[in-house]
């Protein structure tokens, strides 16, 4: 049994299916007979997939033979496939858990190919975090169109393509007060405007944060990460980013989870480069998750000690430690973990982990709380259906499924420091490493 939980352990965040909304508008047609039977038996698989594997067998108080009553008449009387989708996603919702949804067949059409002038998943090279109610600029790709356009850390990201931004904004933000998906839902309204068709160019106008206004036609280009894919997911992209900070400081900061033998391989060789350093900060910060053994792997730089673990997976009748492995060689200085509210599954895991075992301090802001073990099957119509197998505690008995990662310092990015370009939370990190190497001395 345990081996199939580690062939399983795969921790997608709810990012996975953001780009579920980019295909719907585009599947309206009627369904045939044949597309209704098989939608009713993707239904029926879903309804028997959570009955049989959920790790909660009350189903948190559920009624679960009650919705199935319910809705299953609703999807025979069903118009099209995103009704039933939104049928399916429905049941789901009713669980209140992360890491549970639909992806349309329409998604996978293209997994395995190379994208090329003309399809979707065109980027700019900027990414943005809604601060204070404005959408701005947090990071710039290197040989990136935002670049070459001389965009600016720190400027305000007023209108996409003739769309204004805070009437968009506003209303997000009043809805989701208070609740775990603010950050990401406000991120998403912002970045999904942001992405298309390689090499179209989407109109940007910014506030440069002196008084001025500015508007840039920013191509979009194909995404320079590396592609991967892993079973039924849609493909990701891993960028990876290393530096040498001022103090001998090492930085490591990647997108995801994903493709072990890339990520790993560059990890090893900076963790190689950094036995001499005086501390390294590892960044999470909007990572969404992906494959959590990988986490176990990366910790075993960082812990002499035998037997520890970052948490523990918990099925109907099995339980599983994320053992951590120490190297031959073990780095001993400071760690930092940067997180925030985009960080997610893996990301939590990795964070809040080695902040039970007392291995790294955490600065940034709470993590978004979508930690839950899942994988991904493919439904009889086509569509991919991600669920959770089992519940994830972390080494500090805390489950991190809505409640996240709480940072040792809690710091938040500023648009003032932004546009000095300082990263606020990397400083913050950079001073606690500089002072903990100052009390050795």
């Amino acid at each position: 049994m345990m081996s199939g939980i580690r062939t399983r352990l795969i921790l997608v965040a709810v990012g996975v299916l953001s780009t579920v909304s980019i295909c719907r508008a585009a599947e309206s047609e009627p369904m045939t007979s044949e597309q209704r039977q098989l939608n009713l038996a993707a239904f029926d698989q879903v309804w028997t997939t959570i009955h049989d594997k959920h790790f909660d067998s009350t189903f948190g108080g559920l009624d679960w033979e009650a919705v199935q009553t319910e809705l299953r008449p609703k999807v025979e009387q069903a118009e099209g496939a995103e009704e039933t989708r939104r049928i399916i996603e429905d049941m789901l919702s009713r669980l209140g858990l992360s890491h549970l949804g639909i992806i349309p067949a329409t998604l996978y059409n293209d997994i395995d190919d190379e994208p090329v002038p003309g399809d979707a998943g065109g980027i700019t090279g900027l990414d943005a975090r809604v601060i204070e109610g404005k959408a701005l600029v947090t990071y710039v790709a290197d040989n990136s169109p935002a670049q070459a356009a001389g965009v600016g850390l720190g400027w305000e990201i007023v209108r996409i393509g003739g769309k204004e931004l805070a009437p968009i904004l506003q209303p997000l933000a009043a809805e989701y007060a208070g609740r775990r998906m603010l950050e990401w839902y406000l991120i998403r309204a912002v970045t999904s405007r942001l992405k298309g068709v390689i090499g179209d160019t989407v109109t940007v106008l910014f506030d440069d944060g002196a008084g001025k206004q500015v508007e840039k036609n920013l191509p979009l280009i194909q995404n320079p990460g590396k592609k991967t894919t892993f079973g039924d997911l849609p493909p990701f992209y891993l960028t990876i980013r290393t530096d040498t900070l001022p103090g001998n400081i090492g930085y490591f900061a990647f997108s995801c989870f994903f493709d072990p033998l890339t990520l790993m391989t560059a990890f090893n060789e900076f963790m190689q480069s950094s036995m001499e350093r005086r501390g390294i900060i590892i960044d999470v910060r909007g990572n969404p998750g992906g494959y959590g053994m990988i986490g176990m792997g990366m910790g075993g730089w960082l812990v002499a000690e035998k037997n520890l673990y970052l948490g523990t997976m918990s099925t109907r009748d099995t339980q599983l430690k994320m053992i951590i492995n120490p190297r031959a060689q073990v780095y001993s200085g400071p760690v930092a973990v940067l997180v925030d509210g985009l960080s997610a599954s893996s990301s939590e895991m990795l964070a809040g982990g080695l902040q039970d075992i007392g291995r790294a301090r955490v600065f940034g802001t709470r993590t978004l709380g979508a930690a839950l073990p899942s994988t991904i099957t493919r439904l009889s119509n086509g569509d991919g259906f991600q669920y959770v197998f089992a519940d994830y505690v972390s080494r500090g008995g805390q489950r991190l499924e809505g409640r996240g990662v709480i940072p040792d310092e809690e710091v938040f990015l500023t648009r003032e420091t932004l546009l000095q370009g300082h990263d606020a939370v990397i400083d913050a990190a950079r001073q606690w490493i500089e002072a903990q190497n100052s009390d050795k001395e």
